[in-house]
């Protein structure tokens, strides 16, 4: 019959535990200096080892020929254990066994010498299944056992043993194992298999177990069993993931508020067979992720993904705040708890979706705080906030066409070019340009542009910004960049962005920068002609 791999390749040894060192390192000292605890209790998540450590530990205490520690593994002693013949060594599971007659069954057959073995070892796993009569009857001899028994206690969910048992107990913590230590162990099991195991799919199948090895090694057969050429598409294929592909277009989505891009993949995700709840689980995994390098300066530890996706991934965690991302793990938390009690899948995915590209539609307290953090971001800067608006007749119309116009005369020099006056306003635009001074938070501002349009900030990245009064004067050397602003959406975004930085609403227009070419000229001629003749040169003029 055909044995499951993590059945196949349960370690023998110590040494063959992954990402244990904690517990594996101690007991193999315990062993060799012969200091053997009546009691142990090893507790962690489900597929970190504990049942695995158990066994070994059971075959090392009775072996004939331990080596460093670890079982040999061929004596007869070694051998029995593994096919079950010895009878000393009992496993037993208290989620069948949890009565009080059971436990005392127990302690009966514990009065008795081992009949073969040195010691009687009792595993008893899941053991805070036991019920209060069976853990009342367990503590007399769980104390003070005879010499020659051993209790290995397993659990996932230590607070719920009681007080009494964890102080009769040697407590040993197994912890998840690493992405990095579960992909090592995938691919020398691939390797002995003969199957073949990209790198990126064993990080995938690592990342998705949640450092349980069983579960890895469980998906690991599930992929052989679809191709023996594992690869990140057959990894997704047959795991039901939606991929990060998919995971970056959502974020992009959300990040420019554009509901019907996002409510398009999810109807086609959707038609694909995936399932809402692991999407939604993804995203929150991902929003986790770019919280991670929001907030931390090496994360190459904490992710375990190409260098590729840590690349979108960092560009997407500058473009959103450390508030956007909060909020919108909470509403996807929400989304996925809905999911759970059973609520339409799809429904909650989009109405999770929707909320995130329009905040305005939730009033729960995260959402008025991601709301509220661009006011927030405006007061930190010592800017006081004015939430006046101003009308559309107030704002400028470009229009390229338009005749230029006379330069400020204290402006730079360089750059000259014909840009068009803005209209509407109510001073002589020569007035306007001559008071303007250099904006120092425009850098901020096409920051902030960038969250609301990509391509906006884009077009409008080298360039420079004066204020004058109750204007924004644009400089660029592109014309490109005010035929968008001349568009009412493109220049509602920069109206936004700029109030966000700002506090205040202003009036865009061009900048033209003063050029008097002749005199230039003029004086880069008379400079020249000074410094020839105090080299002796006779220049002639005339």
């Amino acid at each position: 019959m055909y044995q499951v791999l993590y059945r196949k390749w349960r370690p023998k040894i110590f040494d063959d535990v992954a990402g244990q060192p904690q517990v594996t390192v101690t007991l193999k000292n315990e062993l060799q200096s012969g200091r053997i605890n009546h009691a142990y209790l090893f507790t962690g998540s489900r597929g970190t080892g504990k049942t695995s450590c158990a066994k070994i530990m059971a075959k090392a205490l009775n072996c004939l020929s331990p080596k460093e520690g670890n079982p040999c593994g061929e004596c007869e002693l070694c051998r029995g254990i593994d096919d079950g013949s010895v009878m000393d060594i009992a496993e037993i599971d208290a989620a069948s066994n949890n009565s009080v007659e059971n436990v005392r069954s127990i302690i009966e057959e514990a009065s008795f010498n081992p009949a073969k073995a040195k010691y009687r070892v009792y595993i008893i796993d899941e053991v805070h299944m036991l019920s209060v009569g069976a853990f009342n009857a367990l503590l007399k001899t769980l104390e003070e056992p005879p010499a020659h028994v051993v209790f290995i206690l397993a659990t996932t969910e230590v607070h719920k043993i009681p007080a009494t048992i964890l102080s009769r107990c040697q407590r040993f913590d197994f912890h998840r194992i690493t992405p990095e230590a579960i992909a090592q162990r995938l691919r020398f099991v691939a390797e002995q298999e003969g199957l073949t195991l990209e790198e990126n799919a064993a990080l995938l199948i690592a990342s998705v177990s949640d450092g349980a090895m069983r579960d890895a090694l469980s998906l690991l057969d599930r992929c052989a069993g679809t191709d023996k050429n594992i690869t990140v598409s057959v990894v997704q294929n047959t795991a039901g993931l939606t991929g990060h592909d998919y995971l970056f277009s959502i974020t992009d989505g959300i990040i420019r508020k554009d509901t019907g891009s996002i409510l398009a993949i999810i109807e086609q995700l959707y038609h694909e067979s995936k399932d809402m709840g692991r999407l939604c689980y993804e995203l929150i995994e991902h929003f986790r992720n770019l919280m991670m390098i929001k907030t931390l300066n090496k994360t190459t530890t904490l992710l375990t993904f190409s260098d590729e996706e840590k690349t979108k991934m960092k560009k997407q965690a500058d473009t959103l705040t450390l508030e956007n991302i909060l909020y919108a793990t909470d509403i996807l938390q929400s989304g996925y708890d809905k999911i759970s009690r059973g609520m339409n899948k799809r429904t909650e995915m989009e109405l999770s979706l929707i909320k995130l590209t329009a905040p305005e539609l939730e009033v729960s307290v995260s959402a008025l705080l991601d709301r509220i953090s661009v006011l927030e971001r405006a007061v930190k800067r010592g800017i006081s906030v004015n939430v006046s608006q101003v009308s559309e007749t107030d704002n400028d119309n470009i229009n390229p066409e338009s005749p230029s116009l006379p330069s400020a005369e204290n402006q730079p020099q360089e750059n000259q070019r014909n840009i068009p006056r803005p209209m509407g306003t109510t001073m002589d635009y020569d007035e306007i340009v001559k008071n303007a001074v250099l904006m120092k938070d425009w850098s901020e501002v096409l920051k902030v542009l960038k969250t609301h349009s990509i391509t906006m900030a884009t077009a409008f990245k080298n360039t420079k910004a004066y204020i004058s009064g109750d204007y924004i004067l644009i400089d660029s050397d592109n014309e490109l960049t005010f035929k968008r602003l001349k568009q009412p959406e493109e220049r509602e975004r920069m109206r936004k962005a700029v109030l966000e930085v700002t506090g205040r609403v202003y009036r865009l227009g061009p900048y033209k920068k003063s050029g008097k070419q002749s005199t230039q000229q003029k004086d880069a001629m008379t400079e020249l002609l000074n410094t020839a003749r105090n080299s002796g040169i006779k220049v002639q003029e005339e």
